[in-house]
């Protein structure tokens, strides 16, 4: 599933960041979690890798039967990969529901203070920033 036999023998901070993020969701897998916690796990890779672990994750709750939940501020892959969406703001919850209640212009403009357009592909709202209005 996640392919990282061949990094065994290798200190961890040799390995890439996706690399790293591929060995550190096999680490969580085998406490056999029912619920699995991340925190910007996209962070600092590049958009091949941002793919990859975000779809290593989407396997892992489907295959496993358990759930994910995440902080992450790329709004286009919460959109892509989220069943349903917490959009906070200032700590507090600001909208909650499928990507398409969530993710609207106006909700962006009030939380981020950003101008942007939202355009539907695949049923998934897909959001252009236009401008910083704040």
């Amino acid at each position: 599933m996640l392919n990282i036999e061949k990094f065994a023998m290798r200190d961890i901070n040799e390995l890439s960041g996706g690399q790293q993020q591929k060995v550190f969701i096999a680490r969580a897998l085998t406490q056999e979690p029912d619920v699995l916690l991340f925190d910007e796990p996209t962070s600092n890779l590049d958009i091949k890798h941002q793919l990859e672990v975000m779809e290593i994750i989407k396997n892992i709750v489907r295959e496993k039967e358990i759930s994910a939940i995440m902080a992450i501020h790329d709004l286009n892959l919460a959109s892509r990969y989220a069943d349903r969406i917490i959009m906070m703001n200032d700590g507090e919850i600001f909208s909650a529901g499928d990507s398409v209640s969530v993710l609207t212009p106006e909700s962006i403009k009030r939380v981020y203070g950003v101008e942007a357009e939202v355009n539907h592909i695949h049923g998934r709202p897909y959001i252009v920033p236009i401008r910083s209005v704040g």
